[in-house]
């Protein structure tokens, strides 16, 4: 707690010290881990983890990632499933952003008008 803050509600909370909800930093942080296995420094294990979902549409982000099903729900919290569902909806301008720098700061633009 912040001393002045404790009589506030969270979100005016977090409006006043200039944060995102937790929601949204586990997103944000989600989106990191998944540029530095596609793009960055770990592209090697992003290859064996993730494959490019074959193109069907003309709208996309140029790096779409298929998403895998299973037959156990235990996988569902597990980074290559929860988070490609996210990374396909970010727009182009984001997913080839040329440095990890670049990177987050257009994400957390184009999430400060998301959830």
């Amino acid at each position: 707690m912040v001393k002045g803050l404790e009589t506030m509600p969270y979100e005016e909370r977090l409006r006043e010290l200039g944060m995102f909800s937790l929601e949204k930093r586990r997103l944000r942080g989600d989106m990191i881990a998944m540029f530095k296995y596609i793009k960055g420094c770990h592209i090697e294990e992003g290859e064996r983890l993730f494959s490019a979902a074959p193109e069907k549409r003309t709208r996309s982000n140029g790096s779409k990632l298929q998403e895998r099903r299973f037959h156990l729900n235990i996988r569902k919290n597990f980074l290559t499933v929860r988070a490609v569902r996210q990374w396909n909806l970010l727009p182009r301008s984001v997913v080839e952003s040329p440095s990890l720098e670049v990177f987050k700061q257009r994400l957390d633009n184009q999430m400060s008008g998301v959830l």
